[in-house]
């Protein structure tokens, strides 16, 4: 095994990448493998939830050493660095949410050539991975969002859509699934698609009203990042237009509870990010084990107990869960956290 991190120059590092809740790379021993969670972006309610999953993981094997780590905001660049700074660190395994797999392939791969384990999560199309995990088929995901927008509209009338950026891969094949889905509706006319919100609630806020500025007959939104659904739904809520505009996208409970029941968030599609943090780290253990991943394999987490595993994008594996979840003003309270 490799050398395992010091409790030095720990600070630098952290004060560079904004950790995210982490208590720094002081915690690892000598004896105990170290699993690196790498998320997009840090200090929002998704990742926040993440990191939540990788602290449980950590407290339910103490044979490791999890922690998780993100960028202050949604930067490709920012996130390679953080990568780069814990494969220099001398990390046993990296679990990345990837803001753009494209951005990260060859450092990756590098990292692999040094023995390093790589989980990604987010991304099926990074080739530089030994195993991406879903929560969900991705296509299934983007149709179902879009189907509920369309029941929202009547099937009819102008609609656009957001994703966090151009790059993220499961935000672009949800959209292109949604895009899809509305053919089957010809009134449906998508209008100024794939704006990028970069996970901030305040920019998609000031686009969305751009957008009923600029289509005040506009009647529906399908969103990606967890932070779009706040942004448009504030302001579908303060243009009186709550019940009026449709808005579908990915959210989670708690922070979209507000939205729901005023009837400016239609509905909300997601996964538990806690699930797939722990998901991602199970993955990495097993891969630092000497265990294979393999379809039917039970990762211990709930959504993920029955893995389906194909060939992957490069020459690692893709292992899709069942955590999709789909909950309106009548439902997320069942689901709520």
């Amino acid at each position: 095994m490799r050398k395992h991190f010091k409790k030095v120059a720990v600070a630098t590092l952290m004060a560079a990448t904004a950790l995210a809740g982490a208590t720094g790379l002081a915690t690892a021993q000598d004896d105990k493998p170290v699993i690196a969670t790498v998320f997009k972006i840090s200090g929002i309610p998704w990742f926040d939830r993440m990191n939540t999953g990788v602290e449980e993981y950590q407290s339910e094997h103490p044979e490791v050493v999890a922690e998780g780590y993100g960028p202050a905001t949604a930067d490709a660049a920012q996130q390679l660095q953080i990568i780069q700074d814990l494969i220099a660190k001398g990390v046993d395994a990296l679990a990345v949410v990837p803001m753009d797999p494209v951005v990260i392939e060859g450092t990756l791969k590098r990292a692999m050539d040094r023995g390093v384990i790589v989980v990604t999560h987010e991304a099926d199309n990074q080739r530089n991975t030994m195993v991406d995990i879903e929560a969900f088929d991705n296509d299934s995901y983007g149709t179902a969002l879009n189907e509920r927008l369309a029941e929202c509209m009547g099937g009819e009338g102008k609609w656009t859509t957001f994703v966090g950026s151009l790059g993220s891969r499961t935000h672009m094949q949800w959209v292109g699934a949604g895009e899809k889905n509305a053919e089957k509706y010809p009134g449906m006319q998508l209008v100024d698609p794939n704006n990028e919100s970069f996970d901030d609630a305040n920019g998609t806020y000031e686009k969305a009203k751009e957008i009923l500025r600029k289509y005040p007959d506009i009647k529906g939104f399908q969103t990606s990042a967890g932070n779009d659904v706040l942004g448009v739904g504030r302001a579908i809520e303060e243009a009186g237009l709550a019940g009026k505009v449709c808005l579908v996208g990915t959210g989670l409970p708690a922070p979209s509870a507000p939205y729901l029941e005023s009837g400016a968030i239609t509905a909300i599609g997601f996964w538990d990010p806690m699930k797939a943090g722990m998901a991602m780290n199970a993955a990495a253990q097993k891969l630092l084990a000497g265990e294979e991943i393999v379809d039917g394999m039970d990762l211990g987490v709930d959504g993920y107990h029955s893995i389906t595993v194909t060939k992957g994008a490069g020459d690692g594996l893709l292992a899709i869960g069942n955590g999709m979840v789909l909950a309106d003003k009548d439902t997320y309270k069942d689901v709520y956290f």
